[in-house]
């Protein structure tokens, strides 16, 4: 049981222990009114002791002892000793996640043992804020919610055609001028069998993050064990940047920024004025995000602009490049070389492949496994992230009665049972599956609690994989799971799909 003379004792006190157990804390303090002190020292009777155990072989790996005498947490890292008092929090009473006091709760902890480590080191969520802007409350709650699943990233999507989302300080204009858009289009309009046509709607949408707000976001993911990764889209996906400054264009513009969805013909010239201008981009983003990946996208990028450019079809000539994927892949590997003097790495969509692959790239998988397979064989680290599953704008029920979405069929089973490790894979190239995401993307999302509808519990299913070995998963056992664990959901307030919980109940 715990009661206000329950103390945390760390045997190990320094920041990142602190760190650990602060989340925890504060769900006590706002739960049940009284947060616990904590003190160096040794375990004894009514206390929740961490101990760091070097002999634990997972980074992320803890051991977990509840006894009647108190609590006794062996960690290899500070971050194993979150995930244990996660598991803790996970083991409370539902009350727990109450954002107000609730009175006449045992906030009684049942004895167990457990011993547990994740099966892989990436396990991670996406959210684009570029087709719709969600504020940075928003963005903290997101991250809130996927560390709650033991996930370790944050995957900000913050540059598109549709919207530049982060301040840059040399270059104004992106968030001046790309942040803002007039109109969008919110469905399709259905006048006959033959004839479809967009539906556009005429709003006033914009918003950014400026860099205090990404330095606040920063600080609360960190708390929560949860590495930032930045995204800013090259050479393709770059309409907003480029209504703001055309110059850098093939063509010299001019360009609007609105929410025509899908793949847009203008994308970054090649001229070493662009490459400059991109520098100086990623420098900002670098001296703000911590984070060893910088995700550039890479994908979708079309050529028709660069096979009229005299600049690109030059800069063709004088790299000896056969093609315009080559250029590409010349554009790619340029942007890796100045990320690796800063000390960073590239990461990027599964096109990043054309024309010849980064040295040191790491890729996203999105379209198929056919792609993690060719870049695990060549030695490169993968994130598993298939559209077809782990798409989270997509159906997860008949669409007749689902809000509109963007394509396809994805329910939560089919989300649970995708093994991202192909089996083609030998056991050596097995080793460059770093992990899975799940993604977001927001064209027919327009509010925050229409992003956690779709993306829970089926982002659940995706912690679960990231988790939790093959041979270990049961989505029966899940699903039974899954129906406590939507108390939880309600008492956070999370605007998950209920029917998800009830389909399964009265099957």
């Amino acid at each position: 049981m715990i009661t206000p003379t329950t103390a945390i004792v760390l045997g190990t006190d320094h920041a990142d222990m602190r760190r650990a157990v602060a989340v925890f804390n504060e769900r006590m303090e706002s739960a049940a009114g009284f947060s616990l002190p904590i003190r160096a020292g040794r375990a004894a009777n009514n206390t929740i002791h961490l101990a760091i155990n070097s002999r634990i072989q997972n980074d992320e790996g803890y051991k977990l002892t509840v006894s009647r005498n108190g609590i006794r947490i062996e960690a290899k890292t500070p971050q194993g000793a979150f995930y244990a008092m996660q598991t803790i929090r996970q083991l409370l009473p539902p009350q727990i996640e109450s954002r107000e006091k609730i009175a006449n709760v045992r906030w009684a902890v049942p004895c167990v043992e457990i011993e547990d480590a994740p099966a892989f080191t990436y396990r991670g969520m996406h959210l684009d804020v570029c087709r719709h802007f969600f504020s940075k409350e928003d963005v903290m709650r997101y991250i809130d919610v996927l560390a709650y699943h033991k996930m370790n990233t944050f995957h900000w999507h913050l540059t598109e055609d549709q919207g530049w989302r982060i301040e840059i300080k040399k270059y104004p204009r992106l968030t001046s001028v790309g942040s803002r858009r007039g109109r969008q289009i919110i469905g399709v309009k259905d006048e006959g069998n033959t004839n479809r046509r967009w539906e556009w709607q005429l709003i006033n949408h914009e918003g950014y993050f400026t860099q205090d707000d990404v330095r606040e976001v920063l600080a609360y993911a960190d708390k929560r064990f949860v590495t930032v990764i930045p995204e800013i889209e090259m050479p393709g996906h770059a309409v907003a940047a480029l209504a703001a400054y055309p110059e850098f264009s093939c063509t010299g513009g001019p360009f609007v920024v609105e929410g025509l969805w899908g793949v847009l013909h203008d994308i970054f010239c090649t001229r070493d004025t662009v490459f400059q201008f991109l520098e100086d981009i990623l420098t900002e983003v670098i001296e703000l995000f911590p984070s060893q990946y910088i995700h550039i996208g890479g994908d979708e990028a079309p050529k028709r602009r660069w096979q009229r450019c005299h600049a690109c079809q030059l800069k063709m000539q004088q790299e000896g490049l056969a093609n315009e994927y080559e250029l590409q892949s010349y554009f790619i590997k340029r942007i890796e070389r100045f990320l690796n003097s800063k000390g960073r790495r590239l990461i990027g969509w599964d096109e990043i492949h054309e024309g010849g692959l980064a040295p040191d790239a790491t890729v996203m998988a999105w379209r198929g496994q056919q792609h993690a397979v060719a870049s695990a064989r060549l030695g490169h680290d993968v994130i598993v992230t298939p559209n077809g599953y782990y798409y989270l704008d997509h159906y997860q029920a008949d669409p007749a009665f689902e809000p509109y979405a963007i394509c396809c069929f994805s329910p939560i089973e089919k989300v649970y049972n995708f093994n991202p490790i192909p089996a083609e894979l030998t056991a050596a190239e097995a080793k460059h599956i770093l992990g899975v995401q799940g993604n977001v993307w927001t064209e027919y999302i327009r509010t925050f609690d229409h992003a956690m509808y779709m993306a829970y519990p089926r982002a659940a299913a995706i912690a679960e994989t990231g988790w939790t070995p093959l041979a270990k998963k049961d989505f029966e056992d899940f699903m039974n799971r899954l129906v406590q664990i939507s108390k939880r959901y309600d008492a956070m307030g999370i605007n998950y799909r209920r029917a998800t919980i009830e389909e399964w109940k009265n099957r």
